[in-house]
């Protein structure tokens, strides 16, 4: 077929409609855009005759998206640019409109009749003379408004005020003097929506409850705290008042009059009542005092000092805490450096101010202290209301919260709806765990956004209909979600508050704390997280009323002592610009004080950095960078980790603005080092190892230590020598008996040297073994003969009348007389492929081990010889193994530990020593026995080491603690050992895939560092690597990797998929475990992923524990899980039987006891009627 390049589409009766050119497509502001598509929207217009779109980049970096019209006959050309851009916004995204439409009377055209793009005159974009100006009263009072709340000359009818500059604090600002000016209470949302004075005189006949008129009345005797207020005093009481501290210091050069100074600070506080307002108690109640004559005047202290001091004084003074009872909330001291240097310090108790309080209580004492310099008292307009005239207001507004009808009851039924099951705590990738009591030491990580990726951020918003803050509150919560944090993500952020226009300039607490849920489910682009996050804002800020307090209390969620309840983290931008502050004949700088206290776990701090003009009045077109700062507990975070979330954070940013399509699991946050660590230096673990078989390891150690002894059992000993002999008798029997490559052997044996044999011989046959341990169920057994279907078995006598086989499998009895006499016939030399079936690669299978299965169903892993090899190098290196070594066989066969343990032996001409059943429970028996046969390596669950006591007989073992997680206590029982080994490895990867050699400095146990030849990933859902300190699901690559299950294809495939990291064709198994990289480049196991556990060293699924215990005909419903009622015991529960009947424990165990394998007994069961929670 032939590949046009045209743009087309069908129509409803099957023709096609030519559209445009595919080549017109351009990218701006991150989004992919059609022009054609644009420019057949815009064609669409009845009044439209031609139309063609161009992206112009008229000032450097600031490219925009320019439509071109030529007016249909008999159109009115003075209107149509209006009309047609809102004719479009009803049938493209945001990011397709134009920002500009520019009408011309012909397009201009080439020599060969095409449109001549480079002759399209530039647009005329901003607040342009020439737009349409108010027709309408209202029109003009929402243009005088618009222009006065942007800092603009004018403003058209058709300017959009968030095109123009605005965000949600100026869009606050404006609906609270439409409110004042017009009575009307416009919504934030209705602002966002209709954004020109054109569209919003629209909404102005939009019904919304009535609010009662803020004033100064007569006030009670007793006038209360405001609800932030309230809340904040509790809060400071809690933690001694330090907390809530905020302070601001000024460098001041030049002389300082101290005099006018301090008569200035009293100017101000007479002129914002709750900068002289006290709390004292009445009725065990707080209530508002404002204080008048001497008490009311705030005090300056002058201290004279050295730039040495400065900084631990300044911490000092603003660390000090405030008595609000009786203490003014404003303090100031002046520290005197030089004549002519100074640091004027003030701090205010959160109680009486706020962020945006700062600005005008700084701007009214440079006005009184440059008035008092001219021996006059400052003489500024009266403030229309105080504080206290506020919180009564704030009573009135809202009502009663037992009023259906009030504004606190409408308010707290959204909060309710949208808060519902939230996340209790914030999984943050703390590097330390939360102690209660602990002080919340603050530390900052300043860093900033630069201005390309700022501006291109600023579009994409624009382009949602969102403003910048949304954009980075968007970015915030993908970097934390990506972090490990869920896809749940509630972050707090403080509001404007004044919802008045007579509280602009007032100083107070008036902020607003705003929960604000950021669903970041289902990996959506950045676009379609940006527009959720608007709809969430747009709620809140709907909603914000409501004090913060109240919604603590209706939702009552889960308490952690010392941490915020409903988010942890907070977002905030400021918008306050106070470069132009300025003391008469002073120059002033801020000056730091220190981080103080953090209030959050985690804040994040956006500012526009507004940058000087250039001195030759150019313009470079790179716009303003974001500053930002991380505020964080130091009790919880190192700074690294800080420094690598705002690095992470700038990533996103620089990436999400560049391409908004994109979905947000996979924009990059790893820096290019983290990507290198993660996945090859911290898996440089190549290394060369034999190409050889289990039989060929064995063959090789026989050779050098032929004489030494291999295996002990009781009072039996073989040499290798004559575990060689004996073994290859029993393999030759096999052979003979058409048993080879590809082909399964159950060795259902109870534990002797005749099961390590057995073992070998199948081996040397090229076969794969599967161990039977006699002692399981029967149906388990019977399952998995039947699920194997092995050639044959082989067994004692008394084990094989016991077992369910098929009657046409043959079991090879070791003690007939029979086989005895036909082993005595069988060479004793090694097989080789020319003796053998047919020829063994390591490739093939060597054993097939069941584990727990969810759906009830266990399954055989198939593991093959290649990644032995790989594991014996490890131990000879780690374990410090040698010819005098005595290691330990204490895993039952069944149990692939038992594989770890026999190949550190034979492979090492080592000595194996085979613990009897009657000496492999924890307690003295097992020391004494470790003891008595010099054992020195061992490898043992957590669950005997923390039920044996060893003492000092372990000083000279090294061991090696695996099977489930090394715990503190573990680590603690395990210190009489001379070397500790923490091992970790599922059954699909040959045993073992990590260890790390525990040190006495460790706070947590890692599983450490990847083995030979294997590769261990840290992967997030859409299998991107995490950065470390990340939770992520563990994946393991390499030789070690099991083949996958037996006859199970579709469960291999779900769980051995295409590695991406790898070789062309390697794979990787998916473990369900999740882990994370320690900053050392060791992995930190944290859970699982599912509901898989490990109890006593066995892997269970309570899907099978489930699948058996209603397969009992009293049982109706059962759940299982894992307790640990008592430390270091861990326990199954529960069953639920239809009343009325009852049923007998002893009734259901002998029913598990002959399905379930012996590792998972449910040690007591308990009956409930019902598992539904209230909301089933």
């Amino acid at each position: 077929m032939y590949r046009t390049g045209d743009l087309v589409r069908w129509d409803e009766e099957g023709s096609l409609i030519f559209v445009g050119r595919v080549d017109s497509q351009v990218k701006l502001r991150g989004f992919r855009i059609e022009l054609a598509e644009v420019e057949a929207a815009l064609a669409e217009h009845p009044s439209v005759r031609q139309a063609v779109t161009a992206v112009r980049e008229d000032r450097p970096g600031d490219r925009r998206l320019i439509g071109y019209l030529v007016p249909a006959a008999g159109a009115d050309a003075g209107t149509l640019a209006a009309e047609v851009t809102e004719f479009v916004r009803r049938r493209l995204p945001n990011y397709m409109v134009p920002s500009a439409l520019v009408v011309l009377d012909e397009l201009p055209m080439t020599t060969t009749t095409k449109v001549d793009r480079k002759a399209l005159p530039a647009p005329e974009i901003g607040a342009a003379a020439d737009g349409r100006g108010p027709r309408t009263v209202h029109e003009q009072v929402l243009c005088d408004l618009f222009a006065k709340v942007l800092g603009v000359e004018r403003i058209g009818i058709d300017d959009d005020f968030f095109d123009l500059g605005g965000h949600s604090l100026l869009a606050m600002r404006l609906t609270s003097r439409v409110w004042s000016v017009l009575g009307v209470h416009l919504t934030i949302r209705a602002l966002f929506e209709a954004r020109t004075v054109a569209r919003l005189v629209k909404r102005l006949h939009d019904r919304q409850p009535a609010r009662p008129a803020l004033r100064a009345a007569a006030r009670p005797d007793r006038v209360p705290m405001s609800f932030e207020q309230r809340r904040l005093w509790f809060l400071s009481e809690l933690d001694g008042g330090v907390a809530y501290n905020i302070p601001l210091a000024l460098r001041l050069s030049g002389p300082v009059d101290a005099d006018a100074l301090r008569e200035a600070l009293a100017d101000v506080a007479d002129r914002h009542e709750v900068l002289r307002t006290v709390f004292p108690s009445a009725d065990g109640e707080q209530r508002q005092r404002v204080l008048t004559g001497p008490a009311a005047r705030p005090i300056l202290r002058i201290v004279s000092t050295d730039r040495t001091s400065l900084d631990g004084k300044l911490a000092a003074a603003a660390d000090e805490p405030f008595h609000l009872t009786r203490e003014l909330p404003l303090r100031a001291e002046l520290f005197r450096l030089a004549p002519t240097d100074h640091v004027l310090l003030l701090v205010i108790h959160h109680i009486a101010c706020d962020e945006w309080s700062l600005e005008p209580m700084l701007r009214d004492l440079a006005d009184a202290y440059a008035a008092r310099l001219r021996g006059t008292a400052p003489n500024p307009p009266g403030l229309p209301v105080q504080y206290a005239d506020y919180a009564l207001w704030q009573r009135e507004l809202l009502g009663g919260e037992d009023d259906p009808a009030s504004l606190a009851a409408r308010q707290l039924d959204h909060w309710r709806e949208t808060l519902a099951d939230i996340p209790g705590q914030l999984q943050l990738p703390f590097d330390h765990p939360r102690q209660p009591g602990a002080a919340p030491v603050a530390g900052i990580v300043r860093f900033s956004v630069p201005p390309q990726a700022a501006a291109r951020l600023a579009a994409v918003a624009r382009a949602s209909d969102a403003t910048l803050y949304m954009a980075l509150q968007s970015a915030v919560a993908v970097v934390l979600s990506r972090s490990g944090s869920g896809l749940d993500i509630p972050l707090g952020t403080a509001t404007y508050g004044r919802t008045d226009e007579l509280l602009d300039g007032l100083v107070g607490f008036f902020a607003k704390t705003l929960v604000l849920r950021t669903d970041v489910s289902g990996n959506p682009t950045f676009v379609e997280l940006l527009k959720r996050v608007r709809e969430t804002d747009l709620a809140a800020f709907a909603n914000q009323d409501v004090p913060f307090e109240s919604l603590v209390e209706a939702l009552n969620p889960e308490r952690v002592p010392g941490a915020n309840p409903l988010f942890q983290v907070s977002v905030s931008m400021q918008t306050g610009d106070w470069t132009e502050l300025a003391f008469q004949d002073l120059e002033v700088e801020w000056q730091g004080v220190g981080p103080g206290l953090a209030p959050f776990d985690l804040s994040f701090v956006f500012q526009h950095v507004k940058q000087p003009d250039a001195a030759d009045g150019t313009d470079d077109g790179a716009g303003e960078p974001i500053a930002a700062s991380v505020r964080y507990r130091a009790d919880l975070f190192d700074e690294a980790t800080v420094e690598a979330l705002a690095a992470r954070l700038v990533r996103v940013i620089e990436e999400a603005s560049a391409a908004a399509e994109t979905r947000v699991g996979e924009l990059n946050i790893l820096t290019p080092e983290e990507l290198r660590q993660t996945l090859f230096e911290w898996n440089d673990t190549a290394q060369s190892v034999p190409d050889a078989t289990l039989p060929g390891l064995f063959a090789a150690q026989v050779a050098r230590t032929p004489d030494a002894t291999a295996v002990v059992f009781r009072d039996l000993e073989l040499t290798y020598a004559e575990l060689n002999r004996e073994s290859n008798q029993l393999a030759h029997e096999l052979i003979a008996r058409g048993v080879g490559a590809e082909q399964l052997v159950a060795l259902a044996l109870p534990r002797s040297e005749r099961l390590t044999l057995s073992m070998l011989a199948v081996l040397k046959a090229g076969a794969a073994y599967l161990p039977i341990d006699p002692g399981l169920p029967g149906d388990r057994i019977g399952f998995m003969l039947g699920d194997a279907r092995p050639t044959c078995v082989i067994s004692t006598g008394a084990v094989a009348s016991t077992l369910p086989v098929d009657p046409g499998t043959e079991i090879l009895v070791l003690d007939d007389e029979s086989l005895a006499r036909s082993l005595r016939q069988r060479p004793t030399d090694d097989p080789c492929d020319a003796t053998r079936i047919r020829p063994l690669l390591p490739a093939h299978a060597a054993y097939v081990i069941y584990t727990s299965g969810s759906t009830g169903r266990p399954k055989g892993v198939v593991v093959s010889h290649t990644g032995v090899p790989s594991m014996v190098a490890t131990q000879k290196v780690h374990l410090g193994l040698d010819c005098e070594a005595r290691v330990l066989q204490f895993a039952p066969a069944s149990f692939d530990a038992s594989v770890w343990e026999t190949w550190m032996a034979l492979a090492n001409g080592a000595c194996l020593v085979v613990a009897p059943d009657s000496d492999r429970t924890a307690g003295p028996g097992l020391v004494d026995f470790v003891r008595t046969h010099g054992i020195t390596h061992a490898t043992l669950p957590p669950a005997v080491l923390l039920g044996t006591d060893f003492e000092s007989d372990a000083a000279g073992v090294t061991l090696v603690t695996a099977g489930e997680a090394c715990t503190s206590e573990v680590a603690e029982a395990a210190r009489v050992f001379g070397r500790v080994i923490n091992a970790y490895g599922p059954t699909e990867s040959t045993v073992c895939a990590t260890m790390h050699r525990l040190d006495p400095s460790d706070a947590t146990v890692p599983i450490g560092r990847p083995l030979a030849n294997t590769r261990v990933y840290v992967l997030d859902p859409i299998l991107v690597p995490v950065p470390p300190g990340v939770p992520g699901e563990l994946y393991i690559a390499g030789a070690g990797l099991a083949r996958g299950y037996l006859n199970r294809p579709g469960l291999t495939a779900e769980r051995f998929v295409a590695d991406p990291y790898g070789a062309p064709g390697a794979r990787m198994y998916r473990t369900g475990d999740l882990v994370s990289w320690s900053r050392e480049g060791e992995l930190v196991f944290l859970g699982r992923t599912d509901e898989q556990v490990k109890i006593r060293g066995f892997r269970i699924e309570p899907g099978e524990v489930v699948s058996v215990l209603t397969g009992h005909p009293a049982v109706s419903q059962a759940a299982a899980i894992a307790r640990e009622d008592r430390p270091g015991t861990s326990a199954w529960s529960r069953t639920r039987c239809p009343p009325p009947a009852w049923i007998r424990l002893g009734s259901i165990r002998p029913r598990r006891a002959a399905s379930s394998r012996t590792g998972c007994p449910s040690s007591w069961f308990r009956r409930r009627w019902s598992f539904s929670t209230p909301c089933r």
